[in-house]
């Protein structure tokens, strides 16, 4: 298992897909403050235009808050990518061959998802925190992170929520034929559970009000408003990780 968890970091380093993911979560997490320092003179430099358009262009005040706002309207596009640039998991090692040589030399298949969860799960914990880190330090030399309640509470919702979605994708692409089938199925169910949340009656027992973070830096919500959803995405999590298990075991390489 160790052997196979060096050949995937290393191909995850020659293939050169480890410097895009940082590159891209060290720009989010520059992008959020910044994006939130730069909106006054924004609206100042364009104010004329505004003006002459009839529409009133008023001062804005930017703090600790508004970089966390564009934080979690960035995260989504962040696991986006991640999900992308990962989308090969299995798939493109069922299209290649390349697991027979190790399965037939008596490699267990267990080890093979169990080693390939534990990447996953560790690069997108790293990359996560990156950008999260680079944002809190902006925020903190800028502004003060004070303003924001349950600050790393909030942090690890998301964390989970994407970890829930690594799993979803892990188990697919263990299942289908494809990186495209695998990847329209993760995206099938995460679509599918954002419209059963729009039903009150489902939305504290779904993983998406994982997603609901600014509630809890606002002070408009509690720990125990998550602790459904929180063990429902565990559970689930779990789950995936099993069926990706049975699933490999029964699949022809």
């Amino acid at each position: 298992m160790m052997a196979f968890l060096k050949k995937e970091w290393m191909e995850l380093c020659r293939s050169g897909r480890l410097l895009v993911l940082l590159f891209l979560f060290s720009l989010f997490g520059i992008m959020n403050p910044a994006l939130a320092k730069l909106t006054p003179w924004l609206i100042e430099a364009l104010s004329e235009s505004l003006a002459q358009a009839g529409i009133a262009a008023v001062s804005v005040t930017v703090d600790a808050m508004s970089s966390w706002t564009q934080f979690y309207k960035n995260i989504p596009l962040g696991m986006v990518l991640f999900i992308l640039l990962c989308g090969g998991s299995f798939t493109t090692e069922y299209q290649k061959g390349t697991l027979i040589p190790v399965v037939t030399r008596g490699l267990s298949r267990r080890k093979i998802v169990m080693a390939k969860s534990l990447l996953l799960f560790a690069l997108w914990t790293v990359m996560y925190w990156l950008c999260f880190g680079i944002t809190f330090g902006y925020n903190a030399y800028f502004w003060d992170n004070g303003i924001a309640d349950n600050l790393y509470f909030a942090a690890a919702l998301t964390w989970l929520f994407g970890v829930w979605i690594t799993a979803f994708f892990l188990f697919f692409s263990a299942a289908a034929h494809s990186s495209t089938q695998a990847l329209t199925a993760t995206g099938a169910i995460v679509m599918g559970v954002y419209l059963l949340s729009m039903f009150p009656k489902f939305g504290r027992f779904l993983p998406i009000k994982l997603m609901d973070g600014m509630s809890l830096l606002q002070g408009a919500a509690s720990y125990e408003d998550y602790s459904v959803s929180i063990a429902a995405a565990v559970f689930l999590i779990f789950l995936c990780i099993i069926a990706a298990v049975i699933f490999f075991e029964r699949k022809r390489l």
